[in-house]
């Protein structure tokens, strides 16, 4: 079942038409429509069932430097259609040994001599149950589907959120090869990776099974997840149906030849208009739902992260911009980290410090007094930071062309980007778009 996506006003079409024609246009290009029609039809590829139980044994060849055991087998086994989630599984059950001895680790580190033994883990039962939720489907064909996530779905079943997700979605929409991981022991050594709001596409999260030894947590299921969306963020997000398409999605994340475009409202404006940002980010120790950046690379667990972003217009004076983000690495919240670590927290991002008295402090010195009511009664009513993914590109996993899909924001982003933009013509500032 597909819902059906309401087109923008006019004003807001105009604007998102703008900053789409500042990109490149790909061969194959559409706007966010609602459709089950099915569409490039490709030819399947014959496979091996996924590899299943597959062994691998190999000795690491002599001279080769030092490299993850994960990226050594995943680079193996990759061409079968194996993905390197699925390679951390198999280490994680203890199915990897290096001469002779297991290891735990997926960040275990091998080098040339090495003797490495691996058996694919087998794929576990779904867990997940099939819910008649509807779908926002911009695109689909036998390997892949790119849906329009709504703001407040999670992807992903976790603990708390069994039910309602987009994963729940999915499966009562169609027959879709399941993908376990193992959830990796918070309280390890190693601090857990996360994905974004985008991507890293090997994370797991701590959702566990039952059948599951005293030594391993069980496998989390995320049937054809290859990135995700926080919860309160709208937009884009491919989803692979078969084993062979999430490796190939997932290395085209992990090379960071994805094309993805962000646009968000911010409280203030980002100095210069545009930028890049090279922050790395770990888990705040004061809040665990929570993320830093940190410049320079001095803290343990904290990880690489990097955004590209641009303001678009300049409304109230500098009371709020449309900034659009693109980017390099996909971390845990990235865009809100990166953005409140550049001082403009996301309008909305209460978790980053986007409150809305924030926002109105902002706001209402630099705006008329006529306009000051709605616009305080506009920003109570924003439940979630103002953050959507509005452009989607990467290859076809078997045809290998060139895909790439537009979606502009839902009505709750669209009804405070409409205001901002009334209230700063309305009062004749010369903010409106930039560059």
């Amino acid at each position: 079942m597909a819902a059906a996506t309401a087109p923008p006003p006019p004003a807001i079409a105009a604007t998102f038409s703008a900053l789409l024609r500042r990109h490149t246009v790909r061969p194959i290009y559409a706007r966010c429509v609602s459709s089950n029609a099915r569409s490039e039809a490709v030819e399947p590829e014959s496979r091996s069932g996924g590899l299943r139980g597959t062994r691998l044994q190999e000795a690491v060849p002599a001279g080769e430097g030092r490299s993850r055991v994960d990226a050594w087998i995943s680079a193996r086994l990759g061409g079968g259609g194996v993905s390197r989630a699925r390679v951390q599984a198999s280490i994680r059950a203890g199915l990897v040994a290096v001469n002779g001895r297991l290891v735990s680790k997926v960040s275990h580190m091998v080098k040339g001599g090495d003797l490495v033994s691996c058996t694919v883990s087998e794929v576990q039962p779904l867990r997940a149950e099939a819910e008649d939720i509807p779908l926002d489907i911009v695109y689909e064909d036998d390997h892949v589907l790119v849906v329009n996530k709504p703001a407040h779905m999670v992807v992903h079943p976790a603990p708390g959120n069994a039910n309602g997700t987009l994963v729940n979605a999915i499966l009562h929409h169609c027959r879709i090869s399941t993908f376990t991981c193992l959830a990796r022991n918070s309280t390890g050594d190693e601090c857990p990776d996360s994905s974004d709001d985008d991507t890293d596409v090997f994370d797991v999260d701590q959702f566990t099974t039952e059948d599951v030894s005293s030594e391993v947590r069980d496998a989390l299921v995320r049937p054809g997840i290859v990135h995700r969306l926080d919860k309160g963020t709208s937009g884009l997000l491919v989803v692979a149906k078969d084993e062979h398409s999430h490796a190939q999605l997932a290395e085209q994340f992990k090379l960071h030849t994805i094309r993805r475009v962000y646009i968000s409202l911010t409280c203030g404006v980002p100095h210069p208009n545009s930028g890049r940002i090279e922050a790395s980010i770990a888990r705040d120790p004061n809040n665990r739902i929570r993320m830093i950046a940190i410049a320079g690379s001095g803290h343990r667990y904290a990880r690489n992260a990097a955004s590209r972003y641009k303001v678009r217009e300049v409304f109230a004076g500098g009371g709020s911009a449309l900034v659009e983000w693109r980017l390099e690495t996909g971390r845990t919240h990235q865009i809100r980290a990166h953005a409140k670590y550049l001082g403009i927290p996301l309008l909305g991002d209460e978790t980053y410090g986007g409150t809305k008295s924030l926002a109105l402090s902002l706001l209402r010195p630099r705006t008329p007094s006529k306009y000051h009511s709605g616009l305080s009664d506009l920003i109570s009513k924003v439940d979630r930071p103002c953050l959507h993914a509005a452009l989607l590109g990467f290859k076809h996993p078997h045809s290998g062309k060139t895909l790439e899909f537009s979606c502009p924001p839902p009505d709750d982003f669209t009804e405070v980007l409409a205001e901002l933009q009334r209230v700063t013509s309305a009062d004749g500032q010369n903010d409106g778009l930039v560059g």
